[in-house]
This record gives C-alpha cells, sequence and structure tokens, in this order.
C-alpha cells in the first residue's frame, strides 16, 4: 500500500464515518518540482485535519517513510497543546488500528 492509497483509504474511511476532513497535496511548478504551498510555518503540518466529534491531526507514512523534523515539531506542538495526534501506517490500516480511533468518541 503507497502513502497515497493509504491517504485515500483513510479520506473515505473519514468521511463514510462523518468527519469533515482537510488534505493538502503538492503541485508541481513550472520547473517540474513538487512543492506544497504553505505560508507560515505550514512546512511539516500533518497530512490530514480530521474533524468530527473531536480534531485529530494524522501523519501518514508507508513503507520506510520516517517523520521528517518539522513533522516531530508540529507533533509535539500539537500535544502539547492538548491535541491530538496520530501517526498511521499501512499496518495501522490493515489492523484496524485506524478505523478503531476515528470511531472512538470525544
Amino acid at each position: 500500500m503507497t502513502e497515497a492509497e493509504l491517504t485515500r483509504a483513510v479520506i473515505e474511511l473519514a468521511q463514510h464515518l462523518n468527519y469533515r476532513v482537510a488534505h493538502f497535496r503538492p503541485a508541481q511548478n513550472a520547473r517540474g518540482d513538487w512543492r506544497t504551498p504553505v505560508a507560515g510555518d505550514g512546512k511539516g503540518f500533518p497530512d490530514l485535519t480530521l474533524v468530527g466529534s473531536r480534531v485529530l491531526f494524522a501523519e501518514l507514512k508507508a513503507g520506510k517513510g520516517r517523520l521528517r523534523p518539522e513533522q516531530l515539531d508540529w507533533r509535539d506542538w500539537i500535544l502539547a497543546a492538548g491535541g491530538e495526534w496520530h501517526l498511521w501506517t499501512e499496518t495501522d490500516w490493515m489492523a484496524g488500528t485506524v478505523e478503531a480511533v476515528l470511531r472512538r468518541e470525544a
């Protein structure tokens, strides 16, 4: 399962469970580089913001993907503010962990 496939699966499930989901995809610029346009401190912002009976932030990784320093910073800030942050992999998807977290009530 690729990260793109994992992303699509989590978004579909979350919407089915009545979450609103925000995901910002990279775009290719004129030079052919892929960038996700962000302002302020947006670099490293979690892949998904999910809003239902609670607000969750999720970073998605597939294969040997690892958290980058700026993603770790966002995780730390979110958790320090009392937010709910998750790292989900294809293993979490297959094990039902993602669904269990999304079905949990606030």
